[in-house]
């Protein structure tokens, strides 16, 4: 066996870091750096699944020449499937295990063996952490697991990164938006700004606002942004199970709408590149008045700090859908106001 650093003093300069560094790029550029010079290895890379993508793209490495990384792309799916059941993978022989591909650009760039463990952010595997070794290497035990706590690392450094960038996105979003909104006494204004504004901020694929028509009794879609025509008038008919709840106040989340029993048009829904919803009430005085839907072209739990804002932003909004309609009724109101008074004017 290599000889090795001691993993607990490897932990120790982790822990240090974590305290001060500022970025994220410090902290998996450590975790990278950490996993070859304890654990004796040729190279070290830290993938991240790119946003709406099926594929792993390199955040930090160290070892691994650019014409490597850009050999082609890895791809996500079948890797998280198996990192899921076992919770790591090793492929002894890289340049012949049949699971790999690009077996030459492996031999040329000197690996021989790679393990391979999940970076999970939010209890989600979003990434991978893969150690190259130059010989072939079999990993005992307390090999995989120190490299599982290095990713587990790297997963509590991207989930912090993520959240205090969610926070001042959200805050200075919600400020600006509150502004706009209340700006306008123009319905179909606010909620044109309202819909592209959570798409640009959120990193949504798509919004759109229905309003209750108490008539029918049915949800009447009046503002999206970021679907296509097609999918609009798909939408045009769903008046659904997450729909109802949401217009008895509940917010649902879907986190993925291609095995959700309550979702319609699936198909529809996969073309559009939608993997996951929300559905959220929008209220005015504490009753219902319409439903906000925002599709993700991403599979996600949707933390909580976002959910309180989507909330936040659906009252936001139809409190300025209150303010608008109090204002035609007013200006209405006057109107007719002013033609009683001239009729009565006309008495005289």
């Amino acid at each position: 066996m290599p000889k090795r650093k001691d993993y607990f003093d490897t932990f120790c300069k982790l822990s240090k870091t974590f305290g001060t560094a500022a970025t994220q790029s410090t902290l998996l550029n450590l975790i990278v750096e950490s996993a070859v010079e304890t654990m004796d290895g040729k190279a070290a890379c830290l993938f991240l699944r790119d946003v709406g993508n099926e594929y792993f793209i390199p955040k930090s490495q160290i070892g691994l020449s650019e014409t490597y990384l850009h050999a082609s792309p890895r791809e996500s799916a079948g890797i998280v499937n198996v990192l899921e059941k076992k919770g790591y993978i090793v492929f002894e022989n890289a340049a012949t295990d049949e699971r790999l591909e690009n077996h030459k650009a492996k031999k040329n760039e000197g690996i021989a063996s790679i393990l391979t463990v999940p970076v999970r952010v939010s209890n989600v595997t979003q990434g991978v952490l893969s150690l190259y070794t130059a010989t072939r290497r079999k990993f005992d035990k307390s090999e995989i697991d120190f490299l599982c706590a290095l990713a587990d690392q790297g997963g509590i450094a991207v989930h912090t990164n993520n959240l205090i960038n969610r926070l001042r996105n959200n805050a200075m979003f919600f400020l600006e938006l509150a502004s706009s909104i209340n700006s306008s006494l123009d319905i179909q204004e606010i909620l044109g700004s309202l819909t592209v504004n959570i798409c640009d901020t959120l990193g949504m694929k798509g919004v759109t606002i229905g309003l209750l028509d108490e008539d029918t009794n049915s949800i009447q879609l009046v503002a999206s942004h970021g679907l296509s025509d097609e999918f609009f008038e798909i939408l045009g008919v769903i008046n659904n199970e997450t729909a109802s709840r949401a217009l008895k106040g509940e917010t649902i989340i879907v986190s993925d709408t291609e095995a959700d029993k309550r979702i319609e048009f699936k198909k529809e829904m996969k073309k559009e590149g939608i993997k996951s919803m929300i559905v959220t009430p929008i209220l005015a005085r504490d009753k219902v008045i319409g439903v906000m839907r925002l599709y993700s072209a991403d599979y996600t739990g949707f933390p909580s700090d976002v959910l309180v804002m989507i909330e936040a932003l659906a009252h936001q909004g139809g409190l300025a859908i209150q303010n608008a309609s109090m204002y035609l009724k007013l200006k209405e109101e006057k109107i007719n106001l002013e033609k009683d008074i001239w009729s009565h004017r006309a008495w005289f």
